[in-house]
C-alpha cells in the first residue's frame, strides 16, 4: 500500500536533520554561578511568568463583570 504524498513528505522531513549536530564540549564552565545567583534567577523567572497569570486569575470575576 502506498502512502499519500503528504505523509511521505512528513516522514522524510522527520528523518532529515535540520542542521549540523550540536557542538558539545567537555570543558568546565567558564563562569561558575553561585547558589544565590541561581535562586535570584529562578525567582525572577517564576515571577515574570506566574505573576501576570496569577494577577489575571485572582481578578477574573472583575473581568467577567466588565461590559
Amino acid at each position: 500500500m502506498s502512502l499519500p504524498a503528504a505523509s511521505r513528505l512528513l516522514r522524510s522531513a522527520l528523518r532529515t536533520p535540520l542542521g549540523p549536530a550540536a557542538n558539545l564540549s567537555s570543558k568546565p564552565a567558564k563562569h561558575n554561578i553561585s547558589a544565590g545567583e541561581q535562586a535570584v534567577a529562578l525567582t525572577v523567572l517564576f515571577v515574570a511568568i506566574l505573576g501576570p497569570s496569577g494577577w489575571i486569575l485572582s481578578h477574573l470575576e472583575e473581568y467577567k463583570q466588565r461590559p
